[in-house]
């Protein structure tokens, strides 16, 4: 095994076991999960790091395995986030990696790409738990809720990233 291949695995675990524990550390010290999107940021970081496939798959894998070791998020909020963040981890690698856009730019992409498909999938979805979404209102309310967490993504995902870049 090369040693980028290696260093791009070890990167991809350590950000997949993050996924799941910051959110754990978050709800212990009651701090809501929903509002600060703990598992947002090591999905992001991951694209930005490893690129596009293991961003998205750290991204799939996060919310599972931390539904299924931990039992939060819980299974409809799962099946919201499994998407979502596989396209988090999948643009961030994207526009960054691939389509070599800033970090800006690559960062505020895969974040509005990732609210869309959560919106979409919301719409979706909703029908078969006997709840009428429309996609506006959903829109509004993941943005209003997940503001605060938007900006400490915004705030601290470009210094890491830019730091774990020069190693």
């Amino acid at each position: 095994m090369k040693s980028f291949e290696a260093k791009s695995l070890a990167y991809s675990a350590l950000l997949l076991a993050l996924g799941v524990l910051f959110p754990f550390f978050f709800h212990q010290f009651g701090i809501a999960g929903r509002i600060f999107l703990p598992m947002h940021i090591p999905v992001l970081i991951a694209g930005f790091l490893v690129g596009p496939t293991s961003g998205a798959l750290v991204g799939g894998l996060s919310p599972l395995l931390s539904s299924l070791l931990t039992g939060m998020p819980p299974l409809p909020l799962t099946a919201l986030m499994i998407p979502e963040l596989f396209i988090y981890g999948l643009l961030s690698g994207f526009f960054y990696r691939i389509l070599r856009l800033n970090l800006w730019l690559s960062l505020l992409g895969a974040m509005l790409g990732g609210r869309a498909v959560w919106v979409l999938i919301a719409c979706l979805i909703s029908p078969l738990l006997g709840i009428r979404a429309r996609p506006l209102p959903l829109a509004l309310a993941a943005l209003g809720t997940g503001w605060p967490g938007m900006i400490l993504q915004l705030v601290f995902i470009p210094p890491i990233v830019r730091r774990l870049r020069r190693e």
